[in-house]
């Protein structure tokens, strides 16, 4: 295969390590790729083509002086906007960080650079990283693959559309909420939301502090356990770092493709699914459960009845630690500045949020300051964080009688553009399944479990683990992506269409 765009991270690793190409020819392919599909896609909001071959051929001029290199060395990656990035525009999606280049790097970034991966540029995402389908992006919606007219997910569509393009092997992404795991279920890839605190949040744009989680996206589960491990682990940078080593990710994976998944006890959460599921993602997700019992593992139902109150609590503690984080955008400190004449910093100030936050923006930063205005405070959000309490428990004692949970990753297929978008409230129900992983800490996976029946469109399968036991989302999202590739002779995204040509 010349086609460098078409394998995975760990092939061309590989590759280059073996001395069959060079990163730069790998990273031009890539570069190319974009320049061919991503007018339409919209998955990236700056290329960085000059850095990106800067990168490689120092990478390459090394390997062949013989340097000892990092396993993934001269692979490219995409970077979500919501991550800071030394010399690069970041924007979070948001106008009124329109054209700010930061003077230092994220820890993440950092850890991609150490790891001498090229980075290809940053992707479109809903803006500060509010919504499910980054059509809130500040800088026009990303496209869907599989259908230019439907949405990719979000609030990381970009990076899951520049995957599902084959534009990078490789990207960063965070979850809030489901931003990582919803976008990955909608465009055919894998996304990984580790154990809160098991990657650094340092230089990462602040949407809910205790929420927000960086993590993994990829077209296979082994790749995505490589780029864990590259930007995993202890920051003393990030208060809320855990200060241990990183989960033996990429060896569970292996062993699940391999070994199977004798022992293991894989539980369905019952509020996770039933009414409001489109029947073709219930169809795939049955299927799945029996691949898993194919591999050698037990299949039982758990029932988590605080669930059924996680999106409300959400939408109650994201809305309020927002109103919090974006209040440093206030025309003085941060950000643009919009000057309408006024003679106070309080004109000048709602003159600059006007203009710079979108309405998905505004719309929750109202929300939450009303929710943490006396005489609410007690009656809204501290009611959402004792429904968190409870969810953290009905996890612990899931957890207690599983090694694993599962659900479907979403309850439809993606929408089309425009279809929920003057429909906050719907819209917010696509993260009903992906929401409880944040709010308890507990880390989760999304890998495709096939295509809906009904539409053709990619169906996801969502794994949650205990804390701190992000290896297990490995060992089983392993091997039921083996068992469901041996049955469809392929990875799920050799059926995106041609994106050649498209207008």
């Amino acid at each position: 295969m010349s086609d460098w765009t078409r394998r995975t991270a760990l092939e061309i690793a590989d590759a280059l390590a073996a001395g069959e190409a060079t990163s730069e020819e790998v990273v031009t392919a890539h570069l190319d790729r974009i320049a061919a599909v991503d007018g339409p896609v919209h998955a990236f909001l700056h290329v960085d083509a000059d850095g990106a071959l800067a990168e490689a051929r120092a990478v390459d001029a090394e390997r062949k002086a013989g340097a000892e290199l990092p396993r993934l060395a001269g692979v490219p990656i995409a970077v979500k906007d919501v991550l800071v990035t030394r010399g690069l525009p970041t924007t979070a999606g948001s106008r009124i960080l329109e054209g700010w280049v930061p003077p230092y790097d994220g820890t993440a970034t950092r850890r991609l650079r150490a790891a001498r991966m090229p980075i290809l540029g940053k992707t479109n995402m809903d803006e500060f990283a509010m919504g499910s389908s980054t059509e809130h992006s500040g800088y026009g919606p990303t496209h869907n693959p599989w259908d230019l007219d439907r949405i990719p997910g979000g609030s990381g569509g970009g990076s899951a559309a520049a995957l599902a393009a084959f534009e990078a092997p490789l990207a960063i992404g965070s979850d809030t909420g489901g931003s990582i795991r919803q976008p990955a279920a909608v465009t055919g890839t894998v996304g990984v939301k580790p154990t809160y605190g098991g990657v650094s949040r340092y230089g990462v744009i602040a949407l809910a502090s205790s929420l927000d989680q960086l993590g993994p996206c990829a077209r296979t589960v082994e790749d995505a356990a490589l780029l864990h491990e590259v930007i995993g682990g202890h920051d003393p940078m990030d208060a809320t770092s855990l200060d241990e080593p990183v989960p033996p990710v990429v060896d569970a994976a292996r062993r699940g493709r391999e070994d199977g998944l004798k022992g293991v006890k894989v539980a369905v959460v019952k509020e996770l699914g039933g009414e409001g599921y489109q029947e073709g993602v219930a169809q795939r997700f049955a299927e799945s459960l029996d691949h898993l019992r194919a591999a050698g593992a037990e299949v039982v139902e758990v029932s988590c009845p605080s669930f059924a109150y996680a999106l409300a609590a959400y939408y109650l503690i994201l809305p309020s630690e927002a109103s919090s984080n974006l209040a440093k955008y206030d025309s003085v400190r941060f950000g643009l500045r919009v000057d309408d004449g006024g003679s106070t910093v309080e004109r000048v100030m709602a003159a600059t949020r006007a203009a710079g936050f979108g309405d998905e923006v505004k719309r929750r930063v109202i929300l939450g300051t009303y929710a943490l205005s006396a005489g609410y405070y007690d009656a809204y959000y501290g009611s959402a964080q004792k429904v968190r309490t409870l969810i953290q428990r009905d996890f612990a004692a899931a957890f207690a009688s599983a090694d694993v949970l599962v659900s479907p990753t979403c309850p439809t297929t993606a929408f089309k553009l425009g279809e929920q978008l003057d429909d906050p409230l719907t819209m917010y129900l696509n993260d009903v399944a992906t929401i409880p992983a944040n709010l308890a800490g507990v880390p989760g996976m999304s890998l495709p479990a096939g295509l809906a029946p009904e539409n053709g469109l990619p169906v996801g399968f969502q794994i949650l683990a205990p804390a701190r036991a992000d290896d297990r989302l490995y060992r089983v999202g392993a091997a039921l992506e083996a068992a469901l590739d041996a049955k469809r002779g392929g990875p799920v995204l050799a059926g995106v269409p041609d994106l050649e040509g498209a207008k």
